[in-house]
């Protein structure tokens, strides 16, 4: 038989009949979305572990981000965080640790008391409303969380009671008068060093007010030197290296005591020897990182919550709370005889078009809207691939639109689609060889394998941009390999040039599964919809390990899908359609940029 028949007419009977065909396939990939969300919204969906070692796993990886405050919904700076954190939790499953993921809400504070009243509810109502949007907001970003606390549960007010406990039984904490400028917005009183024009908070830029009140107090200042030593042994406690020497600046000043109850706030957990004071906001939140392991509805106990799992692996928070975690937080942890996290992790802060953002200036980013109208995968790759994780990024509209469709649409999910389209077309969607034989003495393959190599690297050091930049470089690879070897052409020819060409289409097929498991952290459901155009199961894709990057995992007779495009190119609107979306918006209706589809 001539080997060009083969491809161009139905495949050899003895090739398998490959993977099943998914139900959800034949959907367009907006519609496609929800399918592939987990169960639970929000709540990760355990995995069974495929390694035999499972029952010896090593100590889990704890990833935290901020408790967020519920003085108001989610903004995009908190929704930066926690996208970066899921990333990193996914990463390190695909490593097959045991990852635990934390996060949830700081809901206690003369400031939630304000929000509440302002919103005309009482504050546990108010914070009900406000947690329930953050986790709305976490399932819409896909995010999979494993555990989420909010500081009002019952077993954290446990937690708080007894910690507080250890640290007065360590002779840290004492009573006395203070009296200074103070922030309600940062919960915190401030040197006047450090403020801006007008006694003005140099975050918040409003004034502080004078307060004075009888407190309780925590010796931070006996801590100065273990601090110091903290550092000196492991100066990787606080990352990126800026925020250390931050750090290292606040303490070579000097350590001063600070004020951990509050006389005048009542929403808070009651001072467990003096019940006419309420526990500080950030004394009380730091905990919900150890009252998180405590399982929902068990008993509270510190102790337990300890041997679930901490220390914490990582702190993932914005710079502007860097000194409560890398100053306050271990200092609290030594006095109660805790172990220290590993790390804690500053990141930048967001602007728009240049701007600090802010509702003053009416150029707030509200991830909602963000999602609603390109999908969470192109929120997530935009803010990892455009920010350099640690420091300051900047949004502007059309370099979004510009980045997502030159990435997700064009380079990968276009190359998809025209290699699936040629597949169909000469060859009934059916691999003519293993990926392993289809690659043999090419060098496409080792260029491959040291760009996955690269993004690993670059995921375990959290340069979450560069891992995506390696990534992408793979899909450039295969882009310009299709280009040369235009395999287009050589089917035409038949024979040894047909055969040429089905081999050509397996190694980008190859390509497209490597990419679909290393973007994972980054754009979980595009990379599924990738893995199921490639004729596997949700259920294979969920069990897949940073492992399975290895170039072979395509076999001869496997059969892809139906060739449809994985992500919807975002188009820009013209002057009157914007007109009329500015309309249909008034009249109660939304209207989507995204447009258009990718085409092969």
């Amino acid at each position: 038989m001539a080997a060009g028949r083969a491809f161009l007419g139905a495949p050899c009977s003895s090739l398998a009949t490959g993977a099943r065909r998914l139900a959800f396939a034949s959907l367009p990939p907006r519609a496609l979305a929800p399918a592939l969300r987990r169960r639970v919204p929000g709540r990760r969906v355990a995995s069974v572990s495929s390694s035999p070692d499972a029952a010896s796993a090593p100590e889990p990886y704890v990833l935290t981000t901020p408790l967020y405050y519920v003085n108001a919904p989610p903004h995009m700076g908190s929704a930066y965080t926690t996208i970066a954190a899921d990333a990193i939790a996914r990463f390190q499953r695909l490593l097959e640790k045991k990852v635990i993921f934390i996060t949830g809400t700081d809901e206690h504070g003369e400031k939630i008391a304000t929000s509440a009243e302002a919103s005309g509810r009482n504050p546990k109502e108010h914070c009900d409303v406000i947690s329930s949007s953050y986790k709305m907001l976490w399932a819409d970003l896909d995010i999979e969380y494993d555990k989420f606390i909010r500081t009002t549960d019952h077993k954290h007010e446990g937690v708080v009671n007894e910690f507080y406990s250890r640290v007065l039984s360590s002779g840290d904490i004492y009573r006395a008068d203070y009296e200074g400028l103070y922030c309600v917005n940062c919960e915190e009183y401030k040197d006047e060093k450090e403020l801006a024009e007008n006694n003005s908070c140099p975050v918040h830029l409003k004034p502080c007010v004078a307060r004075k009140e009888d407190n309780y107090f925590f010796a931070l200042s006996k801590y100065q030197h273990k601090l110091e030593e903290l550092l000196a042994r492991n100066p990787d406690f606080v990352r990126p290296s800026h925020r250390l020497n931050e750090v290292q600046g606040w303490i070579k000043s000097g350590l001063r005591d600070f004020s951990i109850s509050r006389a005048s706030v009542d929403w808070g957990i009651p001072v467990p020897n003096d019940t006419k004071q309420t526990i500080y906001v950030w004394f009380d939140a730091l905990l919900g990182y150890i009252s998180a392991l405590l399982d929902d509805g068990e008993q509270a106990s510190l102790q337990q919550a300890i041997d679930r799992g901490w220390p914490a692996s990582l702190h993932l928070i914005g710079k502007d709370i860097l000194r409560f975690h890398a100053v306050y937080w271990p200092a609290m942890l030594m006095s109660a005889g805790i172990s220290v996290p590993d790390a804690v992790f500053g990141h930048g802060f967001l602007t728009k078009d240049g701007m600090k953002m802010g509702k003053s200036l009416g150029n707030t980013l509200e991830p909602k809207d963000l999602v609603e109208r390109f999908g969470a995968d192109a929120v997530r790759y935009f803010f990892l691939r455009e920010v350099e994780f640690g420091n300051d990024g900047d949004y502007s509209e059309e370099r979004f639109i510009n980045i997502v469709n030159a990435h997700l649409a064009n380079t990968i999910g276009n190359l998809l689609n025209r290699t699936l389209g040629l597949l169909k077309k000469n060859c009934k969607s059916t691999l003519v060889f293993d990926s392993i034989a289809a690659a043999d003495g090419v060098p496409l393959r080792e260029n491959v394998e040291n760009l996955v190599d690269k993004a690993k690297h670059h995921y375990e050091n959290l340069l979450l941009s560069s891992a995506c930049e390696s990534i992408l470089e793979i899909g450039n690879l295969g882009n310009l390999y299709i280009d040369e070897q235009a395999p287009w052409s050589c089917f035409k020819k038949g024979g040894e040039s047909a055969e040429k060409a089905a081999k050509d289409l397996v190694i980008i097929l190859e390509i497209m599964r490597i990419i679909a498991i290393a973007l994972s952290p980054i754009a979980p459901s595009l990379s599924l919809r990738i893995y199921a155009q490639l004729g596997f199961t949700e259920d294979q894709f969920r069990l897949l390990r940073w492992e399975d990057t290895k170039w072979g995992g395509l076999k001869a007779g496997q059969v892809m899908m139906e060739p449809k495009p994985v992500f919807a190119r975002i188009e820009t609107e013209t002057t009157e359609e914007a007109q009329a979306s500015s309309k249909a918006a008034k009249g109660g209706k939304k209207k989507s940029l995204s447009k258009g589809l990718v085409e092969a």
